[in-house]
């Protein structure tokens, strides 16, 4: 009688299709994993602390062991209460929206100009604009410092060479007006590059065809940037200029530094500088913990329209 063996196997059985869908839009999810895990872990226990820390009786006897006190709302009631703070919150959104403006509207003016420059030009422009950016807060605000230092800096030095004899030692970091002028340079000096890369990015992606068609029809160069550019680069403007305000009013460094190089703590405090001074400073971490909240919701109420925005042009492509 005649056997006949059975083909060998080729393989393991090939999963489901239903399965296999699943867990390909599960791989993602898996290999983001350990970054959300490491996230959670170094923001997340932070953010808890100080939320917590934000309803206690928490100063230097706390640090040293003793237990805090449950207060409540006592904490938000004293910063709400404060004077100095609703000061100290106007000043910082102020200066956030003047830096944050005046930022974008040199960062695009620079985007504009790069398209019309020559490539050796524009390729020396982009480096010079990327060293600014990539440098340390630090060593830009020491170069700052020496530019307007009282007894031999370049600004006063010219601006008496000019005939300006007012500026002959005049100290620019003591009068709050000037302070941030100061601040507010060093700031844009530092956000341009970032903006201008990107705006530039953009404006590239228009397509000539559209802009011809315009010069055809007769618009200008305003009213094509207005009529046609701008509506294009519209979505990536409202990104950057939502991250310019968001960053801008959590400035802290650039502050801070020229503060201790001579500034008028108490006329020139931001919000940043004063959750420092209350936290640490004066070691009250209860109120600083307030305040830090405070500015936390500000700030999660600027990115709520940041991720809108995000989320439609992700739906659109």
């Amino acid at each position: 009688m005649l056997t006949v063996d059975a083909p060998p196997a080729t393989g393991a059985r090939p999963l489901p299709p239903r399965r296999a869908s699943v867990l390909r839009r599960a791989a993602p999810l898996w290999l983001g994993l350990p970054a959300v895990i490491v996230v959670i872990v170094t923001q997340g226990y932070p953010l808890v602390t100080q939320i917590i820390m934000s309803f206690q009786e928490f100063g230097l006897a706390q640090q040293f062991g003793q237990p805090a006190e449950w207060i409540g709302l006592d904490n938000y009631t004293r910063v709400m209460t404060d004077p100095v703070f609703w000061g100290v919150m106007v000043r910082s959104v102020v200066f956030g929206a003047v830096v944050a403006g005046l930022t974008m509207v040199i960062g695009v003016l620079a985007a504009l100009l790069m398209t019309k420059l020559p490539t050796v030009i524009r390729v020396a422009l982009q480096v010079s604009m990327l060293l600014a950016w990539a440098m340390p807060h630090l060593s830009s605000l020491t170069v700052w410092q020496w530019l307007f230092n009282t007894r031999n800096g370049v600004v006063n030095t010219v601006l008496v060479a000019l005939g300006f004899e007012q500026f002959r030692g005049y100290a620019w970091l003591l009068d709050p007006a000037s302070f941030f002028v100061i601040a507010g340079a060093v700031v844009i000096w530092g956000s341009v590059p970032l903006v201008m890369f990107m705006v530039y990015a953009s404006v590239t992606q228009v397509d000539e065809s559209i802009m011809e068609a315009a010069q055809l029809d007769g618009a200008g160069p305003f009213r094509r940037f207005f009529s046609v550019t701008m509506p294009i680069i519209a979505p990536v403007l409202f990104l950057v200029g939502m991250l310019q305000i968001i960053w801008d009013l959590r400035v802290f460094t650039q502050i801070s530094v020229l503060q201790d190089a001579g500034g008028v703590t108490s006329d020139t405090n931001v919000l940043g500088t004063y959750i420092y001074q209350i936290g640490l400073g004066q070691g009250d971490y209860g109120q600083g913990s307030a305040i830090a909240m405070i500015m936390l919701v500000l700030t999660l109420v600027l990115t709520a329209g940041y991720v809108r925005q995000l989320l439609k042009n992700a739906n659109q492509s």
